[in-house]
């Protein structure tokens, strides 16, 4: 079970999806929950009015059973030095962070017992996904008392995993969304309104996905049933796959692209 008061160090973008997603699980309540934010957001201060303590003093902070840092990777050695004498140090610390190994965390924050995890802003949906990694079992399951239940988790036994998984999961949905754009875009060369391509573009990917996740099969067998020999379809895939310069191509170029950002970022 995971040990509560819960100590969130920063409510931006992730820190937020996060937030809005153990809204949704109903797994942490939010007199559970300590926020620190220089700048907090509509979620922070909607948890505030729901009894979480946003802000308080330091001599709070040491309540934490569980701290949860989720600043921007660039910032976090500033945000420790606020932090340092600060925690509780029975606590387990778990990094959101691309690019901030563990062993770093630990040498920092010790004593406290780190993990990382990779999630994806869908967490705010309940439907995220998180790629988990930590040395010892404790921290372990504690990230995954804390995920699983508003994302897919995947626990991975090499922490230089967690650059692919940032390239593939945490970038990935970015990928997704810059899809929907082109299909938009293109959707407007065929003579369809903006208002039309909008719609068939995001309904599509959403009820694709949909299928995707429910149905349980493999991508190429969902091709093949929607690909007729001969039809605009397979006409369609032949432009997207031609060999050499197709989507496949592209998307292993972005995906090591973000890998190689990821392990600069560390």
């Amino acid at each position: 079970m995971l040990a509560k008061p819960i100590l969130l160090i920063g409510a931006g973008a992730l820190g937020s999806a996060m937030l809005k997603g153990m809204r949704a699980a109903g797994h942490i309540a939010p007199s559970d929950l300590i926020i620190l934010d220089l700048n907090p957001g509509e979620e922070a201060h909607a948890y505030a009015g729901l009894g979480a303590r946003l802000n308080p003093s330091p001599e709070v902070w040491r309540d934490a059973f569980t701290v949860i840092i989720a600043v921007k990777p660039q910032s976090w050695r500033g945000a420790a030095q606020i932090l340092d004498g600060n925690l509780n140090p029975n606590a387990t610390l778990i990094s959101v962070m691309a690019g901030v190994r563990t062993e770093d965390l630990s040498s920092v924050f010790a004593p406290l017992k780190v993990a990382r995890v990779m999630p994806t802003t869908g967490v705010a949906t309940g439907k995220g996904v998180a790629s988990l990694y930590a040395s010892e079992g404790v921290a372990l399951q504690a990230a995954s008392d804390l995920f699983s239940p508003m994302a897919a988790t995947v626990v991975l036994d090499n922490e230089d995993l967690i650059d692919a998984a940032t390239a593939v999961s945490g970038s990935g949905p970015a990928y997704v969304y810059a899809f929907v754009a082109a299909l938009e875009q293109a959707a407007l060369e065929t003579g369809l309104t903006a208002a039309d391509a909008k719609t068939l573009a995001r309904a599509t990917l959403i009820s694709a996905a949909n299928l995707l996740d429910q149905a349980g099969e493999d991508p190429e067998d969902l091709i093949r049933k929607v690909a007729s020999p001969g039809g605009t379809t397979e006409a369609a895939l032949k432009v997207l796959r031609r060999e050499g310069q197709g989507l496949t191509e592209l998307v292993t170029a972005a995906v090591m692209a973000a890998q190689k950002r990821s392990k600069e970022l560390g």
